[in-house]
């Protein structure tokens, strides 16, 4: 962490601060919290995003912190010459539109499946982006506002599900420095109406579709939804007493979005996703949590797509156990 360097590199001119595609809390916090503290040293960043917030816990995280964020598509402007720094992901990953821009820097807390030369990069396996952003302002002696405060602890919160996923001490650190500056009102708002009706189509799809084959459960959504939604069933499946793997996967476009979660370390999510979508797609993260997308022509010609993600992870824990031993 260099807060001297990274304010040098984005000095001058237009800086963006671009999420991932489907922005979730840690990603709004993070952007937000950036967004601040950059402030503070005359840079005028914007937050911007592809794709959608669709999130309500996103949405409502945007009134309640009164944080504005801009899709890309109404930056008509935007040249090469312009900064953008990557938050909570990173270039050449499925989840982050290319714009325009020179993507200068990147701050981010999931592994990293694509090198790419950064003039400025941050990247720490921790629980959640937001506890990387909250190290910038106290490292530096910055007291974050309330309102920055409490986004960054909602952010820790929702990533690491409540400290029960995930977490490191060094999340943990950091929630504690900023909670004696959060607004604890505004946090307890945000617990409030965190499930749309539209979430429980999906839920019902899930455990309607759930297919269990050695501990590891499968659950289809016929349709689309939101990242952070598959997000959540892919743990609602992994709660199952019988299951230690999930893979819940939607429609998305053309292709599928895929969640997978793990219940033993050892069985490391990311590099099995890795494997599973080598040759239709691609997938990573988390030893406990990933995530990935599919293309459906060459997933599954035929129709058989249930079938074929089946066959497709089957495998790749097969040769995952082999190849590490477990």
């Amino acid at each position: 962490m260099d807060l001297a360097k990274l304010v040098d590199i984005l000095k001058g001119g237009r800086v963006f601060i671009q999420m991932h595609n489907y922005p979730d809390p840690d990603a709004i916090a993070s952007a937000f919290g950036l967004q601040k503290l950059l402030e503070k040293f005359g840079i005028k960043p914007v937050i911007c995003y592809d794709g959608a917030a669709e999130k309500l816990t996103a949405i409502t995280m945007l009134s309640n912190f009164s944080i504005n964020i801009v899709h890309c598509h109404d930056i008509t402007d935007m040249t090469e010459s312009d900064k953008i720094v990557a938050i909570d992901a990173q270039k050449h990953n499925s989840n982050l539109t290319d714009l325009v821009g020179d993507e200068v820097a990147c701050i981010d807390h999931h592994p990293t499946m694509f090198e790419c030369d950064y003039q400025y990069k941050d990247v720490r396996i921790v629980g959640a982006c937001a506890s990387i952003i909250a190290e910038y302002y106290f490292a530096n002696g910055i007291v974050p506002e309330g309102n920055v405060a409490s986004a960054l602890v909602y952010g820790i919160k929702m990533d690491t599900a409540d400290f029960s996923r995930g977490v490191t001490q060094f999340d943990v650190d950091m929630y504690a420095k900023l909670f004696k500056y959060a607004d604890n009102d505004l946090l307890d708002r945000m617990k409030l109406n965190t499930m749309e009706f539209a979430d429980l189509k999906a839920y019902g799809s899930a455990i309607e579709n759930i297919k269990v084959y050695d501990n590891v459960g499968f659950a289809f959504i016929p349709f689309e939804c939101p990242d952070a939604l598959i997000a959540m069933i892919s743990d609602f499946i992994l709660a199952l007493d019988i299951i230690e793997f999930s893979v819940v996967y939607a429609v998305r476009g053309t292709g599928y979005k895929f969640s997978v979660r793990s219940e033993k370390p050892e069985m490391h999510a990311g590099k099995i996703i890795s494997k599973a979508l080598a040759g239709c797609g691609s997938g990573g993260g988390h030893a406990r949590m990933a995530g990935g997308f599919a293309e459906g022509s060459k997933l599954a010609s035929d129709g058989l797509v249930s079938e074929k993600v089946r066959s497709l992870f089957g495998k790749a824990i097969r040769e995952y156990k082999a190849e590490y031993g477990v």
